[in-house]
């Protein structure tokens, strides 16, 4: 890990992931269903688990329920454990 990066960071790193969190869940995950449209899914092209998983969507489900940490990761030295979204 590079010198500069410390505590501080870290800590902004996980609020801004927080946040981000948040939006997309309040959202219903709208950001992600500008592209990917529930109903154009084959679910006969998925895992038997991504297709229950997909059903749930109509559950009040949204995509950032199981698809968390797709597009930012924690960072390299902190676990899930110490971060429960």
């Amino acid at each position: 890990m590079p010198p500069w990066i410390g505590p501080i960071q870290i800590v902004s790193a996980l609020a801004a992931i927080t946040m981000k969190y948040l939006r997309l869940k309040a959202s219903d995950s709208a950001t992600c269903r500008n592209c990917h449209k529930a109903q154009r899914m084959n679910l006969a092209l998925q895992s038997r688990k991504a297709q229950e998983a997909h059903r749930q969507i109509s559950n009040g489900k949204t995509c950032i329920d199981c698809h968390e940490g797709i597009a930012h990761s924690l960072p390299d030295n902190t676990t899930e454990d110490e971060f429960d979204f």
